[in-house]
């Protein structure tokens, strides 16, 4: 996965969204509607799109804000990019701890945020950057 591509590429056909959140839990929410907007998108330029891919992007956006949300001090950032046949879905916050993969375990409540996640995803990988971390998560189209 290349966590290059943005809205400054200088290739006009990429597709992106980014949004800023201050905090707070209504930011959970309105992941998922940024996701459901950015997927009407891809379906106005003709992109085919798996009959379950917008609810899996949408999962996927809201547990990584959630994420970001209970255990980062600060503001995130989602960024959703069209790469080939895939959505690379980042989020950023100000945290320095990378996110603790469990093991699967059925009886456990909560905590299964990340193991919904890598199971839906291609990859999931984590990068450090100066003022905290990225998640970054490819999502298949179909």
């Amino acid at each position: 996965m290349n966590p290059a591509h943005g809205p400054g590429t200088a290739d006009g056909s990429v597709v992106s969204a980014v949004v800023e959140f201050r905090g707070g839990s209504a930011m959970i929410p309105a992941s998922r509607d940024v996701v459901h907007g950015f997927a009407a998108r891809l379906a106005e330029r003709g992109v085919p799109l798996g009959d379950a891919f917008v609810d899996a992007a949408r999962l996927v956006a809201s547990e990584l804000v959630t994420n970001a949300l209970r255990h980062a001090p600060g503001p995130c950032r989602l960024e959703l990019t069209l790469v080939d046949d895939r959505v690379e879905i980042a989020v950023s916050d100000t945290g320095d701890a990378f996110p603790t993969f469990l093991p699967h375990d059925p009886v456990r409540v909560g905590k299964h945020g990340l193991e919904i996640v890598t199971r839906l995803c291609d990859e999931v990988i984590t990068k450090p950057h100066p003022t905290g971390k990225t998640v970054y998560a490819s999502l298949p189209l179909t």
